[in-house]
C-alpha cells in the first residue's frame, strides 16, 4: 500500500512540474481543466496498470525467503572439507537495527493513515457545514439554481447548485454580476472538480504537490469562468475587473467551494488582459502521453508472460534458483523433534529457510562453541556456532565439491559458479537422479530444467505413471503437472469424459482451471451446440469444447445460468451464444423487458447484438415514436452503433432531411461523419 501511495505522488508532483513549467500560461482553460482532471485520474490508476514485460524496465520480483525440506539421506562421499576458522559475530546490534527500522516503518504507516482520518473527516465536515447551510437558510429558487442569502462578509460562493451570497453586501449590478458567475461554476460542475481535488488530498495530505495541485485545479477554475463571463455581450471587461476589486473581502469560505472572491485576483486580472494562445501552442500537451508511458515503463508491474498453467512450476522454481542465497553468512536454528530448520541469512539480507534430518548432522554443539557439518553429493556446508536449548545461531561457509562437478558435467549438466553447488546442495540433487531423468528419456538436461523437478520431488514412479497416459511427455510439462497435482487417474478420467486425445497441455489448462471429468460431462449436458455450430469432419472438437469449457469455468456458466434462459422458450442456445450472453451480461430480465414492450422469441443473435449496442425497450420506443412503426431489431442495432439517435434524426428532420425508412438516416450520418 505505501509503495502504491508513493508512487502516485511522485506521478501527481511530475504532472504538476509539467503544468507548471508548460501549460500553466496558455489561455486554453478547458484544455487545461481537462487535462488537471485527467492526470488526478491517472496518478491513481496508472501504478494499478500492468505493462508488457518488453517495456517494463522493472526486473521480475525475487522471492527472499523460499523454504525448501528436504529429508534424504546423506550421502558424504566424495565431498571436502573446509578447515578454516569462522567468527562468531554479535547479532544483538544488527537485530536491534532491523527492529528500529521496522518499527520505525510501522509508526511512519500509522502516522499516514492518521492523517488520512484526520482530513478525511474534515472533508465530511465540511460537506455537512455546506449542507445544512443549504438548507436552514433563506432561499430564492432561479430555475435549477438555488440563491442561498447569508449575513456578514462571508465572500459569495458556490456548491453542487447552491449559491451562498449576502444580497444586503452589493449593489445590484454587482449582485447579479457575481451570480451570472457563480451560475457558470454551477453549469459547467465545477464542485466536481473541487470534490476529487479534496479526495486526492485525504490520501496525498503529506506531498505539498498535491496542496499546489488543488490550488492550480481551482486557479484554472477561475480563469474558465473568468472567460466566459468575458464573452457574453452585457460584460465588460474593465467593469467586470472593477467589480472584482470592489467586492475583495478577507474572508475564506469552504475550500469545496467554487469563489467569486479569491485571493488570486491580481493573477485574474492579469489573465484576462493577455494575449490569447496561439493553436500551434497545443503541441506541449502532447508531451504528457510519454511522461505517462515513462513513468509506468519504470515503476509498473511488467504483466505476466504467460497466463497457462505451468506458472505454479515455474514460481517453485523460481524460489530455489532466484533465492539470492549467498556462500557464507549467519545461520540460525529451531530444532523440531527429528528436524532442525536453519535460516541462511546473507549480507543483503536474503534469507532462505531448510530443513535439515537430525541425522545428517555431525557432532551439533550444545551450550558451547564449536564446529558441525552437513555433507551432500553437491558438497559440505560447515557451520560454527553454538545451540542453547533448542535453538542455534552462528556462521556457515559452503565449500562445493569439484568432483561433483565433474560428474554432473559428464550428464550434460553444468555447474560453473559455486551458488550453482549450493542450490543443488540446498534441494540435495544427487547424479543418480540425474542419471534416472536421463534413463528415462530425457537426454537433453540442464540445470535449471533439473532444479524444479527435483525441487517438486519428481520421482522415477512419477514420471513412469505419468508416462504410460502421455509417452512423450517432455520436462517443460512434468514440472506443472506436479505442482498441480496431475496424476495418471486424473488423466484417465479426463480421457473417459470424451477426450480421447489429450495433450499434456490440455490437462494443464482443464486442471489449472479446476476443471475435472465432472465438470466435463455437467458441461456437455449443459451446453448443446446448435447444427450451425457443429465442426462436420469433427477435427476440431475437442480443441473447441476445451476453448468452451475452461470459458464456462472462468464466466462461471452453470446449469442454474442455462434454466434462466430455458423458462424463456431459449431451448438450443450454442456454447458460443451462452459465452457472448454471459459476458455481455444478457439477462432473463433484459429479455423479459423486450417481451413486455411486445418483442417476443428475439434470436439469441439478435438480444447479444441488442445488448452489445445498450439497446433497451425505451429506446425502441423513442424510435417508433418518430414514425418508425415497422422498426427491425437490426436496424435498431444498425442506428444505434452508428450514432443514428432518436435526437440525431430529429435534428435532420429539422433541416428538412424527412425520410421514412431510418435507413436513410443511418447513410446520412455515415456521411457526416466521413
Amino acid at each position: 500500500m505505501i509503495p502504491y501511495i508513493l508512487y502516485t505522488a511522485l506521478i501527481l508532483s511530475a504532472c504538476f512540474i509539467f503544468y507548471k513549467l508548460l501549460l500553466q500560461k496558455e489561455t486554453f482553460f478547458h484544455l487545461n481543466r481537462y487535462i488537471l482532471l485527467t492526470c488526478m485520474v491517472l496518478a491513481f490508476v496508472l501504478p494499478l496498470v500492468p505493462i508488457p514485460h518488453q517495456l517494463s524496465f522493472r526486473k521480475a520480483p525475487i522471492e527472499n525467503t523460499p523454504t525448501i525440506t528436504t529429508t534424504s539421506a546423506v550421502n558424504p562421499a566424495g565431498t571436502s572439507v573446509v578447515t578454516e576458522k569462522m567468527q562468531q559475530p554479535i547479532f544483538t546490534e544488527e537485530t536491534q537495527q532491523v527492529i528500529n527500522v521496522e518499527f520505525l516503518l510501522q509508526c511512519l504507516v500509522y502516522l499516514y493513515w492518521f492523517g488520512v482520518v484526520v482530513f478525511g473527516f474534515n472533508f465530511l465536515m465540511q460537506a455537512v457545514i455546506l449542507l445544512l447551510r443549504a438548507n436552514s437558510k433563506s432561499v430564492i429558487q432561479d430555475g435549477k439554481f438555488r440563491i442561498v442569502e447569508v449575513t456578514g462578509d462571508k465572500a459569495p460562493c458556490s456548491f453542487a447548485n447552491n449559491i451562498f451570497i449576502n444580497p444586503e453586501k452589493y449593489e445590484w449590478e454587482i449582485y447579479n454580476q457575481i451570480l451570472d458567475h457563480e451560475k457558470i461554476h454551477i453549469e459547467q460542475k465545477h464542485t466536481i472538480d473541487l470534490l476529487l481535488a479534496e479526495i486526492v488530498l485525504i490520501f496525498q495530505w503529506f506531498n505539498p504537490f498535491a496542496w499546489q495541485w488543488r490550488k492550480a485545479l481551482e486557479t484554472n477554475l477561475e480563469f474558465l469562468t473568468d472567460d466566459q463571463m468575458l464573452r457574453q455581450d452585457n460584460v465588460e471587461r474593465e467593469s467586470y475587473q472593477f467589480s472584482l476589486l470592489k467586492v475583495a473581502a478577507p474572508q475564506f469560505p469552504l475550500s469545496l467551494t467554487t469563489n467569486y472572491n479569491q485571493s488570486l485576483l491580481k493573477k485574474r486580472i492579469i489573465m484576462m488582459n493577455s494575449k490569447k494562445s496561439n493553436v500551434h501552442t497545443t503541441w506541449k500537451y502532447f508531451f504528457l502521453v510519454p511522461l505517462m508511458v515513462l513513468f509506468a515503463c519504470l515503476f509498473n508491474q511488467p504483466a505476466a508472460q504467460s497466463q497457462n498453467l505451468t506458472s505454479l512450476g515455474e514460481a517453485k522454481q523460481d524460489k530455489v534458483v532466484q533465492n539470492g542465497m549467498q556462500t557464507d553468512g549467519n545461520w540460525f536454528a529451531v530444532i523440531k523433534g527429528n528436524s532442525i530448520e536453519i535460516t541462511f541469512k546473507g549480507d543483503e539480507n536474503d534469507n532462505s529457510s531448510t530443513n535439515f534430518q537430525l541425522n545428517e548432522i555431525n557432532n551439533l554443539p550444545r551450550d558451547k562453541q564449536g564446529e558441525f557439518t552437513i555433507a551432500r553429493e553437491a558438497g559440505t556446508m560447515h557451520f560454527t556456532g553454538k545451540f542453547e536449548g533448542d535453538r542455534g545461531m552462528g556462521t556457515y561457509k559452503f565449500a562445493p565439491n569439484k568432483e561433483y562437478r565433474t560428474s554432473m558435467s559428464k550428464e550434460g549438466v553444468d555447474l560453473k559458479k559455486d551458488e550453482d553447488f549450493l542450490v543443488f546442495f540446498m534441494i540435495n540433487v544427487k547424479l543418480s537422479y540425474v542419471q534416472m531423468l536421463k534413463k528415462n528419456g530425457f537426454k537433453d538436461l540442464d540445470k535449471d530444467q533439473v532444479i524444479p523437478l527435483a525441487a517438486l520431488d519428481v520421482s522415477e514412479a512419477y514420471i513412469t505413471s505419468i508416462k504410460k497416459s502421455i509417452p512423450d511427455i517432455d520436462l517443460d510439462n512434468l514440472v506443472p503437472f506436479k505442482s498441480l497435482g496431475i496424476d495418471k487417474t486424473f488423466i484417465e478420467e479426463i480421457r473417459n469424459s470424451g477426450y480421447k486425445d489429450v495433450s499434456a497441455e490440455n490437462i494443464i489448462a482443464l486442471k489449472a482451471q479446476g476443471i475435472d471429468a465432472k465438470y466435463i460431462t455437467d458441461f456437455r449436458t449443459t451446453a448443446k451446440k446448435s447444427n450451425k455450430n457443429k465442426v462436420d469432419d469433427g477435427s476440431n472438437e475437442n480443441e473447441s469444447d476445451d476453448d468452451d469449457i475452461i470459458t464456462f469455468k472462468s464466466l462461471n456458466i452453470d446449469q442454474a445460468f442455462v434454466d434462466s434462459f430455458k423458462k424463456l422458450g431459449y431451448n438450443n442456445l450454442s456454447s458460443s451464444d451462452l459465452i457472448s450472453m454471459k459476458s455481455l451480461n444478457v439477462t432473463p430480465e433484459y429479455i423479459k423487458s423486450f417481451q413486455n414492450a411486445g418483442y417476443k422469441n428475439i434470436p439469441a443473435d439478435n438480444l447479444i447484438a441488442l445488448k452489445s449496442q445498450d439497446v433497451t425497450p425505451e429506446l425502441m420506443k423513442e424510435y417508433k415514436s418518430l414514425g418508425f412503426e415497422d422498426l427491425d431489431l437490426e436496424e435498431v442495432v444498425g442506428a444505434k452503433a452508428t450514432g443514428t439517435t432518436p435526437s440525431f434524426i430529429k435534428s435532420m428532420r429539422a433541416k428538412g432531411h424527412d425520410f421514412k425508412s431510418i435507413d436513410r438516416y443511418i447513410a446520412l450520418k455515415a456521411l457526416a461523419n466521413n
